[in-house]
């Protein structure tokens, strides 16, 4: 089991035997968006790679939004409606959007944590998925 971090969005949820196969997606995917979103702490601020990667001109929002898609993809092969991937795609542009206007951008990445909404979007599902 990962370590909680102070984020709420990082909450864990109970685990059960039963939910062993999606618990292993859960966690990989958690990891990845803390690793994007909030692996780092300066001045009491969370921040991760989404945030630092996206400061390179040109690149670094693509480069990041390439990663972030891949939380889609495995959310995808594990079942999730459309609704689902929907939200999980406009967390995504948003931040694609929004991270390349200059200045703000930089400030919007650090701040906005579209991997990690999108671990939250998928865990709940997975959640619901075994509680059914």
């Amino acid at each position: 089991m990962t370590d909680k971090t102070d984020d709420p969005v990082f909450e864990r949820i109970e685990t059960d035997p039963a939910f062993d196969g999606d618990e292993a997606l859960r966690i990989r995917i958690e990891r990845l968006a803390r690793l994007l979103d909030a692996e780092f702490s300066a001045f009491g601020f969370r921040f991760g790679l989404d945030g630092l990667i996206g400061l390179i001109p040109g690149i670094g929002d693509a480069a990041t939004s390439i990663i972030a898609f891949y939380i889609i993809i495995e959310a995808a092969r594990a079942g999730a409606g459309p609704i689902l991937l929907g939200r999980m795609v406009i967390n995504v542009v948003i931040d694609l959007i929004l991270g390349a206007v200059p200045f703000f951008g930089d400030v919007f990445d650090f701040a906005f944590r579209a991997n990690a909404m999108n671990a939250r979007l998928l865990s709940d599902f997975l959640h619901e998925r075994h509680r059914r």
